[in-house]
């Protein structure tokens, strides 16, 4: 059976690669062309990729290094986000994607080498590998969603969202602490179909009375705050599936505001 850890980073790779397809040839007023995230461009939202993808990197090989640079962010943690964003996005385009994808080879290398049992620190609890490759897949999908919007480019979903969708089920309890919420009691049924039909990704036990249904693909986009819930084939039975699905995130950091519902 090929290891899990491999077959995640495997997926993160592929994942950079197609979004490198979709930005690797555009001009420069289309890397200045602004996404649904207000105030960043495209060339925003592979600047925080590359960024973060560093942080990662640095985790991996410098744990007091990224200390250092982890208390720095912390320090300013309203405005380090956009401010690694803007500096990124401020480099001339061809400097900007070279830095990207050197950045993406590296944290390639570096996973694949990292022991499957060591945890790595990171801006939250510390990880191990895969589960920073899982993170790091999930982010670059997310603000791939971004760039895709951006330039009216369609993606075809991939059984790679089994990644994104499983992070957004075990965030469920993050979600809520969050807002300053109380996580509700015992696990929800979540049952999602994969994006070619022909599985059904579930979660949680069969007999749980909470319950959500509906497309892996719709599940990502709503647990990343990509799409207006109104706007999605996602359904909850139970008072507190209904309530998770309004606040439901699979990122970690204060609560998105999300995107506005289609036409309004």
């Amino acid at each position: 059976m090929p290891d899990p850890s491999s077959l995640v980073i495997a997926d993160l790779f592929a994942e950079g690669e197609e979004l490198d397809q979709l930005v690797g040839a555009l001009d420069a007023e289309e890397w200045a062309r602004p996404t649904p995230a207000p105030g960043w461009t495209v060339a925003h939202q592979i600047a925080h990729l590359e960024w973060t993808d560093r942080a990662a990197l640095l985790a991996l090989t410098d744990a007091d290094g990224f200390a250092r640079q982890a208390a720095e962010a912390l320090g300013k943690p309203d405005t380090f986000v956009d401010e690694g964003a803007g500096a990124g996005a401020a480099l001339p385009p061809a400097e900007l994607l070279a830095r990207w994808r050197a950045g993406r080879a590296e944290l390639d290398a570096a996973l694949t080498k990292a022991p499957a049992g060591e945890r790595f620190p990171w801006y939250g609890p510390p990880m191990k590998a895969a589960s920073m490759a899982s993170a790091r897949l999930m982010e670059t999908w997310a603000h791939g969603q971004d760039v895709a919007d951006a330039l009216g480019a369609v993606r075809v979903p991939t059984a790679r969202l089994r990644h994104v969708a499983r992070i957004g089920v075990r965030a469920r309890d993050y979600a809520y602490a969050v807002r300053g919420l109380p996580a509700p009691e015992g696990e929800f049924r979540v049952e999602l179909t994969s994006p070619d039909g022909t599985e059904l990704w579930a979660y949680g036990p069969p007999e749980a009375a909470q319950r959500v249904t509906g497309p892996a693909l719709d599940f990502c986009l709503l647990v990343t705050q990509r799409a207006h819930r109104a706007d999605l084939a996602v359904t909850a039975s139970g008072a507190e599936a209904d309530r998770w699905l309004d606040i439901a995130q699979a990122f970690a950091g204060p609560a998105g505001e999300g995107r506005e519902r289609r036409g309004a």
